[in-house]
């Protein structure tokens, strides 16, 4: 049976997630009932401590380490990695395409995303013709709305929208105009990558304060930016390019929804407004509900990391696309073997609780995208654990359904229903 009893393994899965033992016992109960797979927390744990071994072993760590020692030594590496791969893409500096496109190149490559169903150029056009981007054109100079459109490329405007224009006004008056939109207003068309010109800097400060990176995405138009601005920070290079590689992911899963949306015109808007909005229940499953995971498509734990949702049982997309993204890592690392970015293979859900010099159990996550935004944060003493947890929830549950595909396959049949049954 292994080193670990499976009601030990429960336990522990409990305990890194922070969710009440009962809970996670029964789920894992109903689950086992309904897929007949048996002693499946027994096998994550076991694996987890394969895992966990053998990062320690590469970063020649004791397995009763401090835990400062173990999050030390994982910094280390992160910073060993960043400085590689800064080397091999050739010096990356996000200020400029031509200033990063070998990062952006490869990112793209590797993560070997296909066309995605995206809203028409045309359409666009008009939705900011219809309503003017006011701050924009007033913080350009321009005399209105044609003036902006004939000097500016149309996706940078838009992208611009996000961090320029009000909140209020961009969600009340200017989305507005999605709830018209039909099927008729997409098309096939391959995701693209762009820098935003240096003018959108001075602008974007706000919305970088809040987002702590340079990288965001439009999902509906199939556009990832790059907002020109270099942290020169240790892990930054490292942070881009992961974040892209997320984004890529998770820009085809969107378009994956979109077109899934598309099979009843009747209620596509409606649909395609909730999935941007990032929807997620907010109420509890009736009592002895067991076996529903909700889908929670949005990380709950950086707005509240005492949000009720995250102690339920979930699926969470987005740590889904961060497990294709670290994917993606490990496959580039096939091509350049010294960058060293093997290390993070398979790692997403795996961690471990390490004594403090005090004596306390404190976890540490062996996550990728955990360790390299703890580095790039580190000054500010900010330390990530929650796409470790998430990943967790996301492995528990393809444990029992028989793989990522399937999970995937079930998340985006089951979308707009926002729980998973069984």
């Amino acid at each position: 049976m292994g080193s670990i009893t499976n009601e030990d393994a429960i336990k522990k899965i409990a305990r890194i997630l922070r969710a009440d033992r009962k809970n996670v016992f029964n789920v894992c109960e109903r689950m086992e009932d309904v897929t007949g797979r048996k002693n499946v927390p027994q096998k994550i744990m076991e694996e987890n401590e394969l895992l966990t071994e053998k990062a320690l072993s590469s970063l020649g760590v004791r397995r009763d380490a401090f835990h400062f020692e173990v999050y030390n030594s994982l910094i280390k590496r992160i910073k060993e990695n960043d400085e590689k791969i800064f080397k091999l893409l050739k010096e990356p500096r996000s200020i400029s395409y031509e200033g990063c496109k070998t990062l952006l190149n490869f990112a793209q490559e590797i993560s070997g995303v296909p066309e995605g169903f995206f809203l028409k150029r045309e359409k666009a056009e008009e939705f900011l013709r219809n309503q003017p981007p006011l701050k924009i054109i007033e913080a350009l100079g321009y005399s209105g709305v044609d003036e902006l459109l004939e000097k500016e490329e149309l996706y940078q405007v838009f992208s611009a929208l996000r961090f320029l224009e009000d909140m209020e006004w961009l969600n009340n008056v200017f989305f507005a105009q999605y709830n018209d939109l039909t099927v008729d207003d997409f098309e096939m068309r391959p995701i693209e990558v762009k820098v935003l010109d240096g003018k959108w800097l001075k602008a974007a400060e706000k919305f970088l304060k809040k987002k702590y990176h340079n990288v965001s995405h439009l999902k509906e138009l199939g556009i990832i930016f790059v907002i020109p601005l270099e942290l020169k920070v240790s892990g930054e290079t490292m942070r881009l390019f992961s974040l892209v590689l997320h984004y890529l992911n998770e820009v085809t899963f969107y378009s994956r929804l979109f077109q899934k949306y598309s099979e009843k015109p009747e209620v596509f808007s409606e649909r395609l407004i909730s999935s941007l909005r990032g929807d997620v229940l907010d109420e509890r499953f009736p009592e002895g509900k067991v076996a529903d995971w909700m889908i929670v498509q949005r990380y709950l734990a950086k707005d509240d990391e005492y949000d009720w949702r995250l102690f339920e049982p979930h699926v969470n997309p987005e740590a889904l696309h961060w497990s294709k993204a670290e994917q993606n890592v490990a496959d580039f690392s096939k091509r350049f073997p010294d960058a060293g970015l093997d290390f993070w293979e398979n790692l997403d859900y795996a961690g471990d609780f390490f004594k403090t010099e005090a004596g306390i159990d404190d976890l540490v996550s062996l996550n990728l995208i955990d360790t390299v935004m703890s580095l790039v944060m580190d000054k500010e003493m900010i330390k990530y654990l929650y796409h470790h947890q998430e990943a967790l929830w996301n492995k528990l549950f393809m444990e029992y359904v028989g793989g990522q595909e399937k999970m995937e396959e079930m998340i985006v049949n089951d979308f707009t229903k926002g729980y998973i049954s069984f």
